[in-house]
């Protein structure tokens, strides 16, 4: 038969009723009052008998006067069923539960431990605030979503470069400097070189031209290394694959160093006219409208889809003329894309309207480049009818508050007191998902912290399509 006494809980003295015996009544209520912010006496009816407050910031918000009220009376209302729990509850051992209190100048979240005190069923309950916590768990949250759309929008560059990677026409490759093999090569140096996906990752630049260029060719990568303006060599392409002209850019990525490759192959002529004329028919026939200006906006080529949308009867009719007389608001718009271009060389995505010759207006959205062409620079434009799509989610932009983003790009399409309503809407809506969020989706405390009324909130919350509103909810 095994005499040992049995293992003591975790935590927990091995003879506690020894240290009870030595612990003096004076030392024993000291140590309660020091142990949180708040200690109470609370008898078996749930009243509160006696209160030791060693915060002296709660002590000032009235927490003293809890005393002869019962302990539910002075606690949050989607805390009363967690205090009768604790109370019911005073097994060993005991465990730490939030409450939420109401005191002068707001709530305030404190973490209790309930424990039994005597034979009379009276119970001790030791608080600590949890009001720092909670906002250093608010910051912590902050911080969290601030990196969490910092992610995404690194994400989305990344995504962004690699498809420009990946559908460029010029070849690219890039190369580690220091051991000059290749890192990352694009669909069109693939193409250009005549390998398969995948075969040239990891191996030598070298081996991309022909043997006799090799030694010149891996003399102008180290000359690329020392300097950035250096002008392309002229070398053989490995497996007969033409001339091509090879210029190299050194360019950093964390601590290593990489080299930008761009490779230009020597095309014969009659294939740079075929590619033309293909060009040429695409552009017609393709289903947004395009057309290529020159200095002064006036239109120099127009293809059958521009044609069609100003409602003009045929192409001869718009060559020449100004490119203001069917695009923008006048004075306005163009002066904005041009000096878009301008300054970044391209714009995209620029909401404005086409003026049709009947008069009719169609929202558009336009994105252009510069073309140079010998000393002065042409702009091509695409334009593309976007009245369809918009009309088809006018519903749902009514039902649900933009974006900040989608706020500002209204401007010229809607009136000022229009926009400022729908900037109305958003805070609104915004607001509210933050009180529930705060009081983890009670519609009771969210009500009380945003200062209006259930009804009010219900009625705010059925407008913007915030949860599902049942009678009963609180």
């Amino acid at each position: 038969m095994n005499d040992r006494p049995p293992h003591p809980a975790p935590n927990a003295f091995c003879d506690p009723e020894t240290v009870a015996r030595t612990l003096a009544p004076h030392a024993a209520v000291a140590l309660l009052a020091s142990v949180g912010d708040v200690a109470l006496v609370i008898d078996s009816a749930g009243v509160i008998r006696d209160i030791a407050v060693p915060n002296a910031e709660l002590d000032a918000q009235g927490v003293r006067q809890w005393v002869g009220q019962p302990w539910r009376d002075v606690v949050a209302e989607d805390s009363i069923g967690k205090v009768a729990d604790m109370l019911g509850d005073t097994a060993e051992p005991a465990r730490w539960r939030q409450i939420n209190h109401r005191v002068v100048g707001g709530d305030v979240p404190m973490r209790y431990m309930v424990m039994k005190s005597g034979a009379d069923g009276s119970v001790i309950a030791i608080g600590r605030e949890m009001r720092a916590a909670a906002a250093l768990q608010q910051r912590l949250l902050q911080t969290q979503q601030s990196l969490e759309r910092d992610y995404i929008k690194l994400r989305q560059a990344e995504a962004r470069y690699r498809m420009l990677f990946d559908l460029g026409t010029e070849p690219i490759l890039i190369v580690d400097a220091a051991t000059r093999r290749i890192r990352e090569s694009n669909p069109a140096a693939l193409h250009l070189l005549g390998v398969k996906d995948g075969a040239l990752a990891d191996q030598p630049i070298a081996t991309i031209v022909a043997p006799d260029d090799r030694d010149s060719f891996i003399a102008h990568l180290g000359a690329a290394s020392a300097t950035d303006d250096l002008p392309p060599i002229t070398v053989r392409l490995a497996g007969e694959q033409g001339n091509a002209d090879i210029s190299a850019r050194l360019f950093r990525q964390g601590r290593a160093a990489l080299l930008l490759v761009r490779i230009v192959a020597a095309t014969p002529v009659a294939v740079l006219a075929s590619h033309a004329a293909a060009v040429e028919d695409v552009i017609e026939h393709m289903p947004d409208a395009f057309v290529l200006t020159d200095a002064a906006l006036n239109i120099l080529v127009a293809n059958a889809a521009f044609v069609e949308l100003a409602g003009v009867a045929s192409a001869e009719r718009v060559i020449g003329a100004p490119l203001g007389t069917w695009l923008g608001r006048p004075g306005i718009d163009l002066d904005l894309i041009l000096a878009q271009i301008r300054d970044h060389n391209a714009v995209r995505n620029v909401a404005t309207i086409l003026r049709g010759q009947n008069g009719a207006q169609e929202e558009i959205e336009l994105s252009g480049v510069v073309a140079p062409q010998g000393d002065s620079p042409c702009y091509g434009f695409t334009i593309r009818n976007v009245a369809r799509r918009l009309h088809s989610v006018a519903s749902d932009e009514r039902d649900a508050p933009r974006s900040v983003e989608q706020l500002t790009e209204l401007v010229g399409r809607m009136s000022l007191k229009d926009i400022v309503r729908e900037s109305t809407d958003l805070i609104e809506r915004l607001c509210i998902e933050a009180a529930l969020a705060y009081t983890s989706d009670n519609r009771a405390s969210a009500a009380e912290i945003l200062g209006v009324s259930r009804q009010s909130l219900y009625s705010k919350l059925h407008r913007h399509g915030l949860g599902n509103l049942v009678s009963g909810d609180n």
